[in-house]
């Protein structure tokens, strides 16, 4: 596991096949780090499908409204919600969607991100000024890259459990 650094800002993410560690970037969108924080703290994300993982671009989750695959889960739901807070406003940066960065999933309008988030499997520029950047992964990539590819998956993959280091 990589080194942690700030362990208030740093996210385990528990997968199948191990656990992926995500630094957060606070100085670069604090709302959307301190909502993914609280979500997190809340137990909002545990057990969360992957509704939506495209080879070769990336892997969205957090939905956490239809996503649960624990409570009256179905997959043609999941990744149609959020939570119950507020949408928040884009706080897009110089930040690249490089591989491995954690990128907000939002609707056309550029203020609708909620709750739902993706992993970049490549780098994807096109994506650059458009979506918020807000952390990145820094070890465990290669359980992220494992994850079960649809749109919808037959079988998804979930987020087994996710943790604030500092709480671990």
């Amino acid at each position: 596991m990589a080194e942690i650094k700030d362990p208030e800002n740093t996210i385990l993410m528990e997968l199948k096949d191990g656990t992926v560690t995500i630094e957060l970037l606070p100085d670069v969108a604090p709302a959307h780090v301190e909502r993914m924080k609280e979500l997190v703290r809340a137990g909002a994300y545990d057990n969360v499908a992957f509704h939506r993982v495209i080879d070769g671009f990336m892997a969205q989750t957090g939905d956490v409204a239809n996503g649960n695959m624990e409570k009256d889960f179905n997959i043609g739901r999941a990744g149609t919600g959020g939570s119950d807070m507020p949408d928040l406003p884009a706080e897009f940066s110089r930040i690249p969607h490089a591989r491995g960065s954690i990128g907000a999933a939002r609707s056309a309008n550029p203020n609708s991100a909620n709750s739902q988030f993706f992993i970049n499997f490549k780098d994807n520029d096109f994506l650059n000024g458009q979506y918020t950047v807000y952390g990145q992964v820094t070890s465990g990539m290669e359980h992220v890259d494992a994850i079960t590819r649809g749109e919808p998956p037959m079988n998804p993959d979930r987020m087994i459990s996710m943790k604030v280091a500092a709480d671990v």
